[in-house]
């Protein structure tokens, strides 16, 4: 009988927010291939309270920050313990390569979105990353 391996909650912690970072910031990109504008909210038009697409592209961005970090959480929590099997594990690992490698081919565009928008959505994604993988592992 095989013994149960437990990885340091630290080390599953930092795994979750890179991996929920990586994936907000792949949801970014495409969002904004698709016109989802971060930058919407310093226009200096008067007309438009705040645009729609601003205000989805900033809640798409924390959602999938949070629930990436927690599901990646919780996620590893089970494959460590032995609790999905190998084929499944190995399957996990091919989304995750593909959802990388399509953000990294869009990422080579040049970015249309101001820097401070930029780095405020890069902020909001650790944040939220953050918060989901330390309740995964708080619940856990």
């Amino acid at each position: 009988m095989a013994e149960t391996t437990f990885f340091p909650r630290r080390l599953i912690l930092g795994a979750a927010v890179i991996s929920g970072v990586l994936l907000a910031l792949a949801v970014h990109m495409l969002g904004a291939r698709y016109g989802l504008d971060l930058g919407g909210l310093w226009h200096s038009d008067t007309h438009e309270f705040i645009p729609a697409g601003a205000a989805i592209a900033w809640w798409l961005i924390a959602t999938v920050g949070f629930s990436g970090g927690y599901f990646t959480a919780t996620l590893m929590q089970s494959a460590v313990s032995g609790q999905i099997p190998q084929r499944m594990r190995q399957f996990l690992i091919a989304v995750g390569v593909l959802l990388l490698a399509g953000a990294g081919q869009v990422a080579a565009a040049p970015s249309p979105i101001p820097s401070v928008s930029g780095v405020l959505a890069g902020l909001a994604a650790r944040v939220m990353a953050f918060c989901g993988a330390h309740f995964a592992l708080r619940r856990g």
